[in-house]
């Protein structure tokens, strides 16, 4: 009888792991087919303009994500701030740009969203060339950590999102993060699908890195900022932040690099 129980409960078990994901999509079309809410609609064209780029087939499916973003993620105001609907959809609509082509994603790691009204300061410990390792303290606009946070400074959203050219937008930049970790610690080359893929992305990817690193040491300008020089992942998300508000020039000044990009988020911006 217990080996029955047993072998009972085991397909209770499959069936509800097979099931979780329909289970899942089911929630999501839900909240899909509510109408999406006037106040967001305002909101967004008030904090987020280059949602007035978006052709508008992408303009609705962004909408959707939005909603399915924002009924999953939590967010946790800090430092005193209290969360509003004007900060939630502020953040989800430029988080969402990420994954707008990227079907059934939604940041499965992702647990909550942190806010603080401004930039907020971490410990960091720091080897010195001595051999002594140094606590330094940081003010920082945003963090992306590997346990499923996003930590953002809500002055710093706000001016990322309302300059749309300038190549700096920190919810973008910490999310890019956010989908490096999802295969472990960010190293710069996301979960890309077909194995062949990895060998191009990192041929492209380490020559763009390594021409920014020298262009940093000769303190040459550059489009990409050199803070992308700081090691591959930061690479990979400061060149998403350019990759999306100011594609005209990625493309024509780093072909390769666009190209890639343009593959991966399964987007061009350039055309928008």
């Amino acid at each position: 009888m217990s080996l029955l129980i047993i072998a009972g409960l085991t397909l209770l078990l499959m069936a509800w792991i097979a099931g979780e994901p329909l289970l899942v999509e089911w929630r999501r079309n839900r909240v899909r087919s509510r109408p999406f809410p006037a106040a967001w609609r305002r909101i967004i064209r008030r904090r987020v303009p280059f949602f007035r780029n978006l052709p508008p087939d992408l303009q609705m499916r962004l909408k959707k994500h939005i909603q399915v973003f924002l009924a999953e993620k939590p967010f946790i105001g800090c430092g005193g701030i209290d969360i509003t609907d004007e900060m939630r959809v502020t953040i989800a609509a430029q988080a969402c740009l990420l994954i707008l082509e990227r079907r059934a994603h939604f940041y499965p790691q992702l647990r909550q969203i942190l806010v603080y009204p401004d930039a907020f300061v971490v410990d960091r410990f720091q080897p010195e060339p001595s051999g002594v390792v140094q606590e330094r303290r940081h003010a920082l606009s945003g963090e992306s950590w590997s346990q499923g946070q996003v930590i953002l400074s809500w002055a710093d959203v706000l001016e990322g999102a309302a300059i749309v050219d300038d190549g700096h937008n920190v919810v973008m930049h910490e999310f890019a993060h956010q989908l490096d970790q999802e295969a472990g610690h960010a190293n710069g080359a996301p979960q890309l699908g077909r194995r062949e893929r990895y060998a191009r992305w990192s041929r492209v990817l380490s020559a763009e890195y390594e021409a920014l690193s020298q262009r940093a040491l000769a303190q040459e300008p550059s489009l990409i900022n050199p803070y992308g020089a700081t090691n591959a992942a930061e690479f990979f998300a400061v060149v998403t932040e350019v990759f999306f508000e100011q594609p005209q020039r990625l493309a024509a000044e780093h072909p390769a690099l666009y190209a890639e990009l343009a593959g991966f988020y399964r987007l061009d911006p350039a055309s928008w």
